[in-house]
């Protein structure tokens, strides 16, 4: 199992958000990329790192910042954050990002996701952020009527990645994952599956690495808030 610590920037600072509310967001001392530089001195190297500021102008914000991280020796960084286009994700690989998360756009032109799976050949995850098993969009903003279940079965010949699982109610919660409902859903892809929201503890990790289906994990608050000590963190992988 992959562990992903996640940075999530917004004016070029580390944040987090409570069940994606851009009103409850809170920002920590470290910029993006000493924490990013800190997670991979401990052998942490698998990031999570998101462009909240993009996920609301539909454009990259933050590249600059981003465009650093990528420097650090032996990190694996998957981004995204308002991606739309194929020269945006073409401009990220040429970074050094190892794969591209497309979200709002692969929901909205399943056709422009087929296109950037196919063109950039195991490098483009989907992200699917979810509230009681409906998608939502847009920064979480817009929420769907489109069941992540019914998706997952439109696109089942589409060359994804990965998947990532988000349980918007959970995220930012740390009140421990939403198991069950991902552990559902992955029994419907043969797509490698992350699990993202919730985590609150090193005893919520360990759980979810006994299911083979879920191939990683994302953790955020936990971390930053100090209920996950980074350091114990990496001795689990």
């Amino acid at each position: 199992m992959i562990i992903f610590p996640a940075i999530d920037i917004k004016g070029g600072k580390c944040v987090r958000l409570l069940k994606g509310d851009f009103n409850k967001i809170t920002e920590y001392e470290k910029s993006p990329v000493e924490q990013a530089k800190e997670f991979c001195d401990l052998g942490l190297n698998n990031l999570h790192l998101v462009d909240l500021d993009g996920t609301l102008s539909k454009q990259s914000v933050n590249e600059k910042i981003i465009k650093n991280i990528c420097k650090i020796n032996n990190i694996k960084i998957q981004t995204g954050g308002g991606i739309r286009s194929i020269d945006h994700i073409k401009k990220l690989l040429d970074l050094g990002i190892d794969k591209v998360i497309i979200g709002t756009a692969a929901v909205e032109n399943t056709k422009f996701l087929k296109e950037a799976c196919d063109k950039f050949d195991n490098k483009i995850a989907l992200s699917l952020d979810v509230r009681n098993g409906y998608i939502a969009i847009a920064g979480w903003k817009k929420q769907t009527d489109i069941l992540a279940s019914d998706f997952i079965k439109k696109i089942k010949n589409t060359k994804i990645s990965r998947i990532i699982y988000t349980d918007i109610y959970k995220d930012g919660t740390k009140a421990g994952p939403n198991i069950e409902e991902t552990i559902n859903f992955s029994n419907l892809t043969k797509v490698p599956v992350v699990i993202s929201g919730g985590i609150s503890s090193i005893k919520d990790v360990l759980s979810i690495k006994k299911y083979a289906n879920i191939k990683g994990v994302i953790i955020g608050k936990a971390i930053y808030d100090g209920n996950i000590d980074i350091k114990n963190l990496s001795k689990i992988i």
